[in-house]
């Protein structure tokens, strides 16, 4: 029964999504916080990501049966379940979904609360521009800059964890950073798989709209922005991070997303689209494992 509700929310995708949080907020603390905080965090960004995927399902259901009606893509090895939208497919009732949402929701908005209420803010945000993004499937391909500011709340609310009162400037950072690794690494990947499903209601997508061969140099574009900008990152901590930093997140941008995205440039084939996807969404897991790495290693050295 719980299969149906977690396939609503992605949540093996999901599961990977709490990284980069995780990862925003090491990086700015420089250490690690408290374990009641660690706790609260954990399950409140996991109450939001299980809610906000939710409520995509949820606003897009009608579109999502018409898209699906010759059946449903194979997906993505990070989920890949039979049950993939299980609205759509009828597995799974409308009003079991939506209280599943408002349950995960209330939970979230809580917890924040407890946390900085500022996340509540940030929190009511994502949730309505989560309904735009999908409203507008059939309206621009523009879309997928709203997915990028979806994408970069989770981070940026980790922010409001660690400090009240974060520089503006070093918060834009972090937002322009998540924001070129949503659009290039999930966002036009994950339509470029979808094309023959989104062309079944006329959607308006980037791969649709451009092609692929200008979908592909998008991607390129916008993952190399990726890298290069998270050679900056150590400016948003207390840590001195050094060029050993800079080379292994580098490293980790090329091997996970430069290297499929060039592939996916040069084959411009749906498949190799959804191969990226997968690599890029264990990106902000490789950048929480590089910079706990360093946390450790830094306060071993510092006793």
């Amino acid at each position: 029964m719980m299969k149906k509700f977690f396939a609503l929310s992605r949540t093996t995708h999901g599961v990977l999504d709490l990284a980069g949080p995780g990862f925003v907020a090491l990086l700015w603390l420089g250490r690690f916080p408290d374990a009641g905080t660690i706790l609260l965090s954990i399950f409140t960004a996991f109450a939001a990501y299980t809610a906000i995927y939710a409520l995509n399902d949820l606003v897009g259901i009608a579109v999502d049966k018409e898209k699906f009606s010759g059946g449903i893509n194979a997906g993505y090895s990070v989920e890949a379940s039979d049950m993939r939208y299980p609205l759509a497919q009828n597995v799974l009732s409308y009003r079991s979904g939506l209280l599943w949402f408002a349950g995960w929701f209330a939970a979230a908005l809580v917890c924040s609360y407890f946390l900085n209420p500022t996340i509540d803010i940030i929190l009511i945000a994502a949730a309505i521009l989560e309904v735009i993004y999908v409203l507008l499937l059939k309206v621009t391909y523009l879309r997928t800059f709203v997915s990028g500011l979806v994408k970069s709340s989770g981070p940026i609310a980790a922010i409001y964890v660690v400090d009240p009162n974060p520089s503006i400037q070093l918060v834009l950072l972090i937002l322009a950073w998540v924001f070129v690794w949503e659009i290039g690494g999930q966002n036009v990947p994950a339509d470029w798989n979808d094309t023959v499903e989104d062309k079944r209601v006329n959607a308006k997508t980037i791969p649709l709209h451009f092609g692929t061969k200008t979908a592909g140099l998008i991607v390129v574009v916008t993952l190399l922005l990726t890298v290069v900008i998270s050679m900056f990152l150590p400016l948003a901590s207390p840590l001195t991070l050094g060029w050993p930093y800079v080379l292994a997140t580098a490293a980790a941008g090329a091997y996970l997303l430069l290297r499929p995205a060039l592939q996916l440039a040069k084959i411009q084939e749906g498949r190799q689209a959804a191969a990226l996807f997968d690599s890029a969404s264990y990106y902000p897991m490789a950048q929480l494992t590089i910079i706990t790495l360093f946390v450790i290693l830094g306060q071993v050295l510092g006793k």
